[in-house]
């Protein structure tokens, strides 16, 4: 999918509402409508990146202020001592359902391995 119609994209650039719980220029993040944990947030680059196989050199920066943008909200969220875990799911059978790059982060229960 391209960027039009992408429902990221729009939640993005504040056409869908979402309930945002972090912000700057190029990262946005916001609670999971289908949460599989107390804590689960998708951190997303407001540029329409499709997957992880779409990363490009030039992301570089951007992939680390994800990251960033992680640290922060585990923080947020009182679970950075704890334990949380992110995640990207590159297409299909690894449970990528919107073409739009998004880090999970999952926190509030015990995780356990391997995953799914």
């Amino acid at each position: 999918m391209n960027k039009d119609g992408c429902i990221f994209c729009q939640i993005a650039s504040g056409e869908l509402p979402a309930e945002k719980v972090y912000e700057t220029a190029r990262v946005v993040a916001f609670k999971d409508i289908r949460p599989q944990a107390p804590v689960h947030i998708l951190v997303i680059p407001r540029e329409h990146i499709e997957t992880v196989n779409h990363i490009q050199p030039e992301h570089r920066e951007l992939i680390g202020e994800m990251f960033l943008a992680a640290q922060e909200i585990a923080k947020k969220f009182g679970v950075a001592d704890s334990g949380y875990r992110t995640v990207f799911n590159c297409n299909r059978d690894a449970g990528q359902d919107v073409y739009h790059l998004h880090l999970h982060v999952l926190a509030g229960r015990k995780m356990t391995w391997p995953p799914g």
